[in-house]
Order: structure tokens, then C-alpha cells, then sequence
């Protein structure tokens, strides 16, 4: 069973150079457009919990992850079972893990969804 089909919870949109996030499911219309610059919304999952408008620290690491394409999704599909999916919150985080990518000669994507950067693959799940 899917959790997110029993709660009742809503996808989140956001517009990063806008600094907007936007919650729906059943919206009208099939593209979702940011109202303030005209540009598509980027899906960021069902939870993500947007920064304040005025923090760009932040607002970089939520454009790095979703550029990765990774969402905030702690239970990704129907992965009730799963353990919550890692993303970082801070630069320093970012930076850890973007250090980890180069040594490790991994994707930025798969260190990113890490709690510890450096950990083997085999530890992930």
C-alpha cells in the first residue's frame, strides 16, 4: 500500500529562482507554471518543507538536489517499507557530499541521497 494514498498529501511544486513552493495535486491545468517568472514548476516530492523566501543558502541546496534529479520523497513510490530517504540541508552538507562524489568517483545524485557520504554502497539502504 501506498502511503501517500491514504493521507491525503499533495505533491510540492517549486520555482527555485522565484523562491516559491507550491502544494497541489488536482490542479486544472497539466503543466504547473510559476505565476511570478512564467517557468515551469519543478516536482520536489511530497515532503518537502520549502526555506523561508529570504534564506538563498538554503534555496542553493534545494536547487542542487533537485538538479540532480532527486526529490523529497521519504517514502519514494510505494516504498512504505523503506528507510526515509537522506537529502542535505545546509552548504556545508552539500559540500561534504560533493567531496565524497569526487573521491568516491561516484554521481553527485547517489551521494547526495546519503546520510553519510562516505559510507560503502553496500550500507545505502
Amino acid at each position: 500500500m501506498c502511503y501517500h494514498a491514504f493521507n491525503g498529501a499533495f505533491r510540492h511544486y517549486v520555482c527555485v529562482p522565484c523562491r516559491l513552493s507550491f502544494k497541489g495535486s488536482t490542479w486544472p491545468i497539466r503543466r504547473h507554471i510559476c505565476p511570478g517568472c512564467r517557468q515551469p514548476l519543478a516536482l520536489a516530492g511530497y515532503d518537502f518543507a520549502a526555506p523561508r523566501r529570504r534564506d538563498t543558502k538554503a534555496w542553493s541546496v534545494v536547487a542542487a538536489v533537485l538538479a540532480e534529479g532527486l526529490t523529497y520523497d521519504h517514502r519514494p513510490g510505494c516504498g512504505c517499507s523503506r528507510v526515509p530517504s537522506y537529502r542535505p540541508r545546509t552548504r556545508a552538507q552539500l559540500r561534504i557530499r560533493r567531496r565524497a562524489a569526487k573521491q568516491l568517483g561516484l554521481p553527485l545524485s547517489v551521494t547526495l541521497a546519503r546520510r553519510d557520504a562516505f559510507t560503502p554502497e553496500s550500507r545505502d539502504e
